[in-house]
């Protein structure tokens, strides 16, 4: 049997604030959490001699504590990398057939920089603020690094090398 592959990396920006209404956070009848988004993904293209601005928009499903952990900064116009799978929707009513396709979040990043409260990731284990990068600072200036590529004493390994 073939397996397929329905896999979607996008980043884009939140167009309203999480909470603002019922159905965008809750719980579920088993007490899990779920946030429910829409992004806007800008994408220019070349159209003749111009280019062209196109906004597409799309409804974001997180669930668990990733939507817990988030919901504070899940804010309008804050820019998200999602990376999760796309979700097809089927339902009748009145005898006519509806269709939507969502994508369900696996992972949600928050991008942007010191102004926006810096990067902070939400994955399957929770939201966690990552440590920052010190700037001008090279591995050789660094706690546990030496200036000489090879080590300077060459007593950090032992003298038997099982191999």
């Amino acid at each position: 049997m073939a397996n397929d592959l329905n896999h979607v990396v996008l980043i884009g920006r939140i167009t309203r604030d999480l909470g603002a209404d019922e159905r965008s956070f809750g719980y579920v009848g088993n007490g899990q959490a779920r946030a429910n988004v829409s992004i806007a993904v800008n994408r220019s293209h070349k159209s003749g001699e111009q280019y062209v601005e196109e906004a597409n928009f799309f409804d974001v499903t997180i669930w668990g504590k990733t939507a817990e952990n988030l919901k504070p900064y899940l804010t309008k116009g804050k820019q998200i990398c999602v990376d999760g799978y796309l979700k097809q929707d089927r339902w009748e009513k009145d005898g006519q057939k509806f269709s939507k396709v969502s994508i369900v979040a696996n992972n949600v990043q928050l991008l942007g920089g010191k102004s926006d409260g810096g990067p902070v990731t939400g994955g399957a284990s929770g939201g966690f603020q990552p440590r920052a990068a010190i700037p001008n600072q090279t591995p050789a200036s660094m706690p546990g690094y030496g200036s000489d590529p090879y080590g300077s004493s060459g007593s950090d390994f032992p003298e038997d090398i099982p191999f």
